[in-house]
């Protein structure tokens, strides 16, 4: 039997979110329903809106084809997961789409998601076998905490465990260190236990089971 591979268009917050992608198309995967993700590179076009509906719009442009799946990542910040939710189905609603929408909203931000895994905060700063003391927060704590990012930039400092000009370029790397920390996200890790990516899980769920019903074609 030949599994039909779904098209899909991935449309992240920011530059450094891409690798996010390959983590759902592998949550796809494993319920059966490949699922392969444009996600262009919006850093290079201009005239492009930051808000939700031109960037979906650009993206569909660029792709051409019709998708099967649209995939929008927006942080939950202060706005809260529910606002931010309503603000991505308004936005795909207002270009008369018709396709399945998978908001990706992690709470407060996605550096919440990084800073389950202890081990890798230390390898990706260089000091795999150290020992200074982190301070991570709980993971039942992580997704309260007002500014995660701040946290995972002292944190990576922490783990570093430098000092003087080698401090401050581990300072200069954050960006870096933060694609590489999304890159090594293990999605069957830690991170089941936050309600952001349960809901994620749920929605990819939901879109599976209709595709099942009534496939795509």
């Amino acid at each position: 039997m030949i599994t039909q591979t779904h098209s899909g268009l991935f449309v992240p917050e920011g530059t450094s979110d891409g690798p996010l992608a390959a983590h759902i198309e592998r949550l796809f995967f494993h319920k059966g329903c490949p699922v392969n993700l444009a996600t262009p590179d919006f850093s290079r076009l201009s005239g492009v809106g930051r808000d939700v509906a031109s960037r979906v719009r650009a993206g569909l442009e660029l792709v051409g084809d019709p998708v099967d799946v649209i995939v929008v990542h927006r942080d939950a910040d202060n706005a809260g997961e529910h606002a931010r939710r309503l603000e991505i189905e308004s936005a795909v609603r207002s270009l008369g789409v018709s396709t399945e929408l998978v908001p990706v909203i992690p709470v407060r931000m996605t550096e919440a998601w990084l800073l389950l895994d202890e081990a890798a905060i230390r390898h990706v700063a260089g000091n795999p076998r150290g020992r200074a003391r982190l301070n991570l927060p709980r993971p039942h704590e992580v997704e309260s905490r007002a500014d995660p990012k701040s946290i995972l930039r002292s944190c990576l400092l922490a783990a570093s465990e430098e000092s003087g000009r080698r401090r401050d370029t581990v300072v200069g790397r954050f960006n870096e260190h933060r694609r590489q920390l999304l890159e090594r996200l293990d999605p069957t890790g830690p991170v089941l236990r936050l309600d952001s990516w349960a809901r994620l899980v749920a929605a990819i769920d939901d879109v599976v089971k209709r595709w099942r019903s009534s496939p795509p074609r």
